[in-house]
């Protein structure tokens, strides 16, 4: 399937800061949600009873000094909100959507316009790998005891996000490169002074 683009009209100021992306949603299921696709990724399987929201966005976002070019987040409106300010919430969220999705994953118009094919189904991984089923206290997954549905949740970057989007296209993308670069040199400190160093490690080697 056809890699989705942002469309021309959000180029401007004139135009809307945000629009929603059902072809990014149909394109998602095609690519890494169908088992037939060949770059299908059973890391993501917890996602199909998911309802994912996609918008593109002109509006500039930056972090501690970074860009921000994607974002998942839940598609309940969070925090502190005024009756009003969380109803005309819903309200626009509805009209984007249909409905309120588990969650909605936002992505950079300017950026995804120019980057490459790789290097936009790294983003759009990357952010589907925050999206994940809760589980319980015996790591099982969770589901609500009033409907039986799955609970969602985001998760933050963790080792399986890593390994999946180093596995996949490589440690620049998950922006690990440091990490992978240290893992393949040698070590400064030899193994066997770090277990030793350690009280849990030492019962390991005695």
């Amino acid at each position: 399937m056809t890699r989705p683009f942002p469309p021309a009209d959000m180029a401007g100021i004139s135009g809307p800061a945000f629009l929603p992306a059902p072809e990014v949603a149909a394109w998602v299921e095609a690519t890494f949600f169908d088992r037939a696709s060949p770059v299908a990724n059973p890391d993501h399987d917890h996602l199909r009873e998911a309802h994912i929201g996609y918008l593109w966005t002109v509006a500039e976002n930056n972090s501690k000094g970074r860009r921000v070019i994607g974002q998942c987040e839940t598609g309940s409106p969070q925090g502190a909100m005024g009756k009003w300010s969380r109803a005309r919430a819903v309200q626009q969220i509805t009209d984007w959507f249909g409905i309120i999705p588990h969650f909605i994953i936002t992505l950079d118009a300017d950026y995804c316009q120019q980057c490459g094919d790789a290097e936009f189904m790294a983003l759009v991984e990357h952010e589907l790998y925050h999206a994940a089923q809760d589980v319980d206290e015996f790591g099982s997954p969770k589901f609500s005891k009033s409907t039986g549905e799955p609970v969602f949740v985001i998760r933050g970057h963790d080792v399986e996000q890593f390994v999946g989007i180093v596995r996949r296209y490589g440690a620049d993308a998950a922006g690990v490169r440091e990490m992978v670069d240290a893992a393949n040199r040698p070590p400064e400190v030899a193994r066997a002074r770090i277990e030793h160093a350690c009280g849990t490690c030492q019962l390991r080697v005695a």
